[in-house]
C-alpha cells in the first residue's frame, strides 16, 4: 500500500528539513586495505582473496601506506584537521558478508576531523556543507539475492555472497547535521555529492563510479518545526548509488514524514532502502546506536602516526581541485555558465580538455562530445568513457575537418566507423572512401547538372536572390553522395551566375 505522503511544497513550509550524508568511497589502491589481495571491479566471485580478508583464525592484518596517504589527501580537500594520531577499532555487527563478523574501522579517533566542503549549485550559490570527520575502514563483501526483483532480499528465495570486495579499503565521509537547506534540500545533497566524485577523481584516489559501488551513500533526513527547534528523529536510506537517486530520497523522506508529523504520528528511527522502480523508500530495521556496535581498539593494529613532515609531502602533491579547474577552464574556453553545466551534467569536463590537449579547439571538442557522441551513449545506454572512441580521435577527426578532408556530413560517418571498430579515423576515411571532393571538374560538372535541372533558381541567383543557394548546393551533394565541399561548391556557383 503506497504511503500518504505531503506535497514537497507544504512539506518545506511547515518544517525545517535537516540532512546528513554519509558518503562511502571505494580507494583505488592495488591491494586490500589489510592484505594484498587484489582489488579489481568484475573479478571472479570469491578469486580476491587471502586468509586475512576472510577473516580466518590465526590471520593478521597489515595496514596499507597507501591507502593512509589517499585518507590524508582527501583531508587536505575538505578542509580537514588531519590528526597526528589516529586508531582503527572494530565494530562489533553479525552480516553474511562480513567474514570477521567485525568491520576494521575508526571510531573517535579518526584520521580526518572537522572540516568543510563549499559546493557550487545551478545558480551559482555556494553552500558550506559541515564535515565532521573522513575515516579509514574495510568494506564488506557482496550480497547477491536470488529470486527478487532487481536483486532485492525482498521475494529472494536465496543469497549468494562474493567476499572479493571483503577488505577492500574505503572511507567514509560524514557531515555534521545541514541545517539551512530549506526547499533546497534535495539539490544541496545531489551537489554536494557531485562535488565528492568530482574530488576524489581528481585526487585520483577512487574511480567514484557509483554504478560499480564506488561510491555510495547513506541519506539521513530529519524534519523540525522551527529552526530553534532540537533536531527531529531521523531516517537513514542505505547505499544510494546515484546522484539522482540521492535528490528523489531527500525529497520523498521530507514528504512523507512531513506527512506522519502532520498527523500527529512519530517517525521511527530507521533504516531505509531507496526503490528505483517505484521511486519511494522502504523501512529496514530499527537503526543501531553507536554503543550497539561495541567500538573498541583493534588489538592488531597499532596507532597511526601521521606527522607534519609527511602532511607536507603529500600537501605539495595535491592536484588543482575541481571548482578552481572549472573556472579556469570556463574562462580559458569563453564559456557562459550555462555551457559549463551543460558539460558537467554530460561528465564529459575530462573528455573534452584531453581533447583541446590532442590539439582540438575547445569549441570543436565540446560539439562533438556533447552532440553526436552524447546521444550515442545515451542511445546505449551507456557513459561517454564507455564509447570506444578516444579524444585523440575527436581531436584527428577536427583536424581533417580543418584541413578540408571532411565536412560535417562525412565526420559523422567517420565518428560512425570508429565506433564500429573500424579503425582510427584516418583510416574509416581511406575504408570508407569518405575524402572531400575536391576536384573543380567534377564540381564544375555537377554544378552545371544542378544548373540545367533548376533554371528558376539560377535566375534568382543571377538576380540577387541568394536564399535559394541551398537547392543547387544540395543537388551537388547528392551528385557527389555528400563528399562535395561546401565551400569550393559554393566558389563555383558564385563564379558562374556573374
Amino acid at each position: 500500500m503506497a504511503e500518504k505522503l505531503m506535497k514537497y511544497s507544504e512539506a518545506v513550509k511547515q518544517f525545517d528539513p535537516v540532512l546528513g550524508l554519509e558518503t562511502h568511497v571505494e580507494l583505488s589502491t592495488k591491494t586490500k586495505l589489510f592484505c594484498p589481495a587484489e582489488v579489481s571491479f568484475g573479478g571472479e566471485p570469491n578469486s580476491q582473496l587471502t586468509p586475512v580478508s576472510l577473516g580466518l583464525p590465526g590471520s593478521l592484518p597489515v595496514v596499507n601506506k597507501t591507502a593512509v596517504d589517499y585518507a590524508i589527501k582527501l583531508g587536505l580537500a575538505l578542509h580537514c584537521e588531519i590528526a597526528e594520531w589516529s586508531q582503527f577499532a572494530r565494530k562489533n555487527y553479525f552480516y553474511p558478508d562480513m567474514p570477521r563478523d567485525y568491520q576494521i574501522s575508526q571510531y573517535d579517533k579518526p584520521t580526518n576531523g572537522n572540516g568543510y566542503l563549499d559546493v557550487e549549485l545551478d545558480d551559482g550559490t555556494i553552500f558550506r556543507v559541515p564535515i565532521e570527520r573522513a575515516h579509514i575502514e574495510d568494506d564488506a563483501g557482496k550480497n547477491t539475492h536470488v529470486g527478487g526483483a532487481d536483486g532485492r532480499i525482498e521475494g529472494a528465495d536465496h543469497s549468494l555472497v562474493d567476499y572479493n570486495r571483503a577488505g577492500v579499503p574505503l572511507i567514509e565521509i560524514v557531515t555534521k547535521p545541514i541545517e539551512g537547506v530549506g526547499e533546497r534540500a534535495p539539490e544541496i545533497a545531489g551537489a554536494y555529492m557531485r562535488a565528492i566524485r568530482d574530488i576524489v577523481r581528481a585526487l585520483n584516489i577512487s574511480h567514484a563510479r557509483m554504478e560499480q559501488g564506488n561510491m555510495r551513500a547513506d541519506v539521513n533526513v530529519s524534519l523540525r518545526r522551527d529552526p530553534s527547534d532540537p533536531f527531529g528523529t531521523r531516517s537513514e536510506t542505505k547505499n544510494v548509488n546515484t546522484f539522482r537517486g540521492i535528490e528523489k530520497t531527500v525529497q520523498y523522506e521530507i514528504r512523507r514524514q512531513a506527512q506522519i508529523l502532520s498527523e500527529g504520528g512519530e517517525i521511527l528511527q530507521e533504516t531505509r532502502h531507496w526503490d528505483e522502480a517505484s521511486q519511494t523508500t522502504a523501512g529496514g530495521r530499527v537503526k543501531s546506536d553507536a554503543d550497539d556496535y561495541r567500538y573498541f581498539p583493534d588489538p592488531d593494529l597499532v596507532m597511526l602516526h601521521i606527522t607534519k613532515e609527511h602532511i607536507e609531502e603529500i600537501k605539495a602533491q595535491m592536484p588543482e581541485m575541481p571548482r578552481e579547474r572549472r573556472n579556469r577552464l570556463k574562462a580559458e574556453w569563453g564559456l557562459n555558465d550555462v555551457q559549463m553545466r551543460d558539460i558537467l551534467n554530460a561528465d564529459a569536463l575530462d573528455l573534452i580538455e584531453a581533447t583541446v590537449a590532442e590539439g582540438a579547439t575547445a569549441a570543436g571538442a565540446r560539439k562533438w562530445w556533447l552532440g553526436e557522441l552524447s546521444r550515442e551513449a545515451n542511445a546505449k545506454g551507456v557513459t561517454l568513457e564507455e564509447l570506444p572512441i578516444t579524444p585523440a580521435d575527436v581531436a584527428e577527426i577536427e583536424k581533417l575537418i580543418a584541413d578540408g578532408k571532411l565536412n560535417d556530413k562525412l565526420a559523422k560517418q567517420t565518428v560512425a566507423g570508429v565506433l564500429a571498430g573500424e579503425g582510427t579515423p584516418s583510416e574509416v576515411v581511406e575504408k570508407r572512401g569518405l575524402k572531400v571532393v575536391s576536384d573543380d571538374g567534377l564540381i564544375d560538372k555537377a554544378v552545371d547538372e544542378a544548373f540545367a535541372a533548376n533554371p528558376d533558381v539560377v535566375e534568382k541567383l543571377k538576380s540577387g536572390n541568394m536564399k535559394p543557394m541551398g537547392v543547387i548546393i544540395g543537388a551537388v551533394m547528392r551528385a557527389t553522395r555528400g563528399q562535395a565541399d561546401a565551400k569550393a561548391v559554393t566558389k563555383v556557383v558564385m563564379s558562374k551566375i556573374k
